[in-house]
């Protein structure tokens, strides 16, 4: 995710009131914004997302909410994904009734895509399309 960092790197890094959007015509808005609850972990959490609307409603495509780590150096952990065209919404790790669950190859499945969509966003500029005015918190 150097990508995703650069970026959180050029905002100033995380903070809890963080919130980034970068427009980058042709393609759809970039918005990350630091989650109201950390991760899985205990960890600071960060919400990463593509913004478009069907019929007034904000639809995420997609959604991917990620650990701040930063043993060794910072470093992101995929533990949500979501897609609202598709309706398909998934935990890869989560604390459910006081336990911590990790779904293992769920959990690779969200770190090969993660990869993906970093190179995707530094194929289409987003890194260099950001401005101190996409930081809006």
């Amino acid at each position: 995710m150097k990508t995703i960092l650069a970026i959180l790197h050029k905002a100033g890094g995380w903070r809890p009131n963080l919130y980034v959007k970068i427009e980058n015509p042709p393609y759809l808005p970039l918005v990350i914004e630091a989650a109201d609850e950390s991760g899985p972990l205990g960890l600071p959490s960060l919400s990463v997302a593509h913004y478009s609307q069907q019929n007034g409603d904000p639809m995420r495509d997609p959604e991917m909410c990620f650990e701040l780590g930063f043993a060794g150096s910072a470093h992101l952990i995929p533990y949500y994904w979501r897609n609202d065209y598709v309706a398909v919404e998934q935990w890869s790790r989560n604390i459910i009734r006081d336990h911590y669950v990790a779904l293992l190859e769920l959990q690779k499945q969200h770190e090969k895509f993660a990869e993906t969509w970093d190179n995707n966003l530094r194929l289409q500029g987003y890194e260099a399309a950001f401005t101190d005015k996409c930081i809006l918190g």
